[in-house]
């Protein structure tokens, strides 16, 4: 029996710019939206105002209700969640686990958009993680969502190349967009009841943990290549960086020269076309560079304020 999206309710849960495409492909979809769920607003900036998440803004677009508890677990939410009735919920990016007393009400299920080709990068830093690794290709995965974290079973699948001089957040608004078509995909599939899930292969899994600040300390004693990836999988957060002087230099916007040969961490050359430097095997050709307080700056910029010498040593 082929089902009308306007009959079926939906919930959204889902909070930073990357929910953003998704939730938008549902509401043109043409689903029956009754409520979305986002994150608490938070203070911002230096002036520490509250701001609402991006997904709480498109929401009251559509003036459609809006619900930011604390914890989702709280028995008073769950009761009030299933007072919506929701015959789907769709997960992008919410920020919290959803409990099993949640998974179990809606009758299609609770369907997570995951920004990785499930099994491989389960976890909170997929895109990120991809890139450090040096992957030449990614995608997004739909699931049916279970207790486990991302080992639900497999709906749809969209994979795309990933540049060789690609940072995590050129590649995240790619992937936002991806996100949104394999998800139209599931619904199209869930209205005309053709639908199957895959289990996941456990054995062909490995971990995108969150990344964290220090995760970005670069190594110059590694190859050329292992160091661009990490730049650029940490850019624009949490940044890779290395010492200069005794100050943290964030570095970006990287491409790798095989032609450079140096100490590890030597600035062999540095003018408007990049700073150079050496590393165990190759050289990096760095054309971002931040100081702590300041701005980000191309090369051509940063030089002109702070010359770099021959022959120093980043560490």
């Amino acid at each position: 029996m082929q089902l009308k999206p306007e009959s079926i309710r939906t919930v959204f849960m889902g909070t930073p710019e990357f929910a953003l495409d998704t939730l938008q492909g549902l509401i043109d979809f043409g689903l029956n939206m009754v409520g979305v769920y986002t994150q608490p607003d938070r203070p911002k900036g230096r002036g520490k105002k509250l701001a609402a998440p991006p997904v709480k803004e498109l929401a009251q677009k559509y003036e459609i209700p809006v619900f930011q508890p604390q914890k989702l677990r709280e028995p008073a939410v769950v009761e009030e969640l299933k007072s919506l009735q929701p015959d789907l919920i769709v997960v992008v990016a919410y920020g919290q686990i959803l409990p099993k007393a949640v998974l179990e009400i809606p009758q299609h299920g609770c369907i997570n958009v995951h920004a990785s080709l499930l099994p491989k990068y389960r976890g909170a830093a997929p895109i990120n993680k991809a890139i450090v690794d040096g992957e030449t290709e990614t995608g997004v995965t739909t699931m049916y969502m279970d207790v486990g974290l991302d080992t639900g079973d497999m709906l749809i699948k969209r994979s795309c190349a990933i540049g060789e001089n690609e940072t995590a957040g050129q590649l995240h608004d790619r992937l936002a967009v991806l996100g949104r078509e394999a998800m139209e995909e599931t619904l199209k599939r869930i209205c005309d009841g053709t639908l199957v899930a895959e289990k996941q292969d456990d054995e062909l899994t490995c971990y995108a943990s969150m990344m964290k600040k220090e995760d970005g300390l670069i190594d110059w004693n590694r190859p050329a290549t292992t160091i661009h990836n990490l730049a650029r999988g940490l850019d624009p957060w949490p940044g890779a960086y290395t010492h200069l002087d005794g100050e943290v230099l964030k570095i970006s916007v990287t491409r790798v020269e095989q032609e450079i040969s140096g100490k590890p961490g030597e600035i062999v050359a540095a003018d408007k076309t990049g700073v150079r430097v050496a590393c165990a095997e190759g050289g990096l050709v760095i054309d971002g560079l931040q100081l702590p307080g300041k701005k980000r700056l191309a090369a051509v910029n940063f030089l002109s304020g702070k010359p770099l010498f021959t022959g120093t040593i980043l560490s």
